[in-house]
């Protein structure tokens, strides 16, 4: 087993896209247990309805999860605006540790900064104030206590509305705000930021108070995605076959 941590991100699985759930599944069963460990920032699912659906591909996902975690794999999963219904069930199950929504993690000797993304998107207001009401205890405590079904309907009809929503915005309001990254890494005191999210995935540098800020920004799984790599010598991106790029 290599010493080294995979970074994947936005993955959106759904039983509607067979042939990403077949490639996160083939680099779940290869590529990443070969290695360390692996951190998922978010949106590993496209939706999200609660532990309790047992549906493909989630109890696919869940197996793969956990055959990783028995062989000593170490994995830590942030919420995304998709999924941030995973809970205690699913964590037990998969043996996969649940990260806080801004989470610094000691990468081979540098504290390293990770965050899903969507709360950097600071200049979307309504989107903002929607996710504070959702993240809420009791909206989720609400929404879990409904009938599955019912939450297949209200899913439905969320996807609906929010691709409506996002019609009428522009892609610098759906970014990461400049401000915004530079406070959260200031509060962190960390020099590395990784974050998805965006689906506007690169290499960015910015200028903070106590010096250098590195944004690593990762891929949607949307055919053309790659994985961080950092190990002892920095970081790489590769396929999720494990090829260099």
């Amino acid at each position: 087993m290599r010493d080294e941590t995979l970074f994947i991100s936005d993955l959106h699985l759904t039983a509607a896209r067979p042939e990403t759930v077949a490639r996160f599944l083939t680099f779940a069963s290869q590529r990443a247990s070969q290695s360390a460990s692996l951190v998922i920032l978010g949106d590993l699912f496209d939706v999200y309805l609660g532990d309790d659906d047992l549906s493909s591909p989630y109890r696919e996902v869940r197996d793969h999860l956990r055959q990783l975690t028995h062989q000593g794999v170490s994995i830590s999963l942030q919420h995304g605006n998709r999924d941030f219904l995973i809970g205690t069930d699913f964590e037990r199950a998969t043996g996969v540790r649940l990260l806080a929504d801004e989470e610094v993690l000691n990468l081979h000797g540098e504290d390293t900064l990770v965050t899903h993304g969507d709360l950097l998107c600071t200049d979307d207001q309504g989107y903002q104030i929607a996710r504070t009401r959702v993240r809420a205890p009791e909206w989720k405590a609400r929404a879990l206590g409904k009938p599955l079904w019912m939450r297949r309907l209200y899913a439905r009809w969320y996807r609906y509305k929010s691709g409506i929503d996002k019609g009428g915005k522009t892609p610098e309001i759906m970014d990461a705000n400049p401000d915004a990254i530079l406070d959260m890494a200031e509060r962190h005191g960390v020099k590395r930021l990784i974050h998805g999210h965006t689906h506007r995935p690169g290499v960015h540098q910015h200028q903070t108070v106590s010096g250098n800020l590195e944004r690593l920004v990762l891929p949607e799984w949307d055919g053309r995605e790659w994985v961080l790599v950092m190990n002892t010598q920095g970081w790489h991106r590769e396929t999720p076959e494990g090829e260099f790029l």
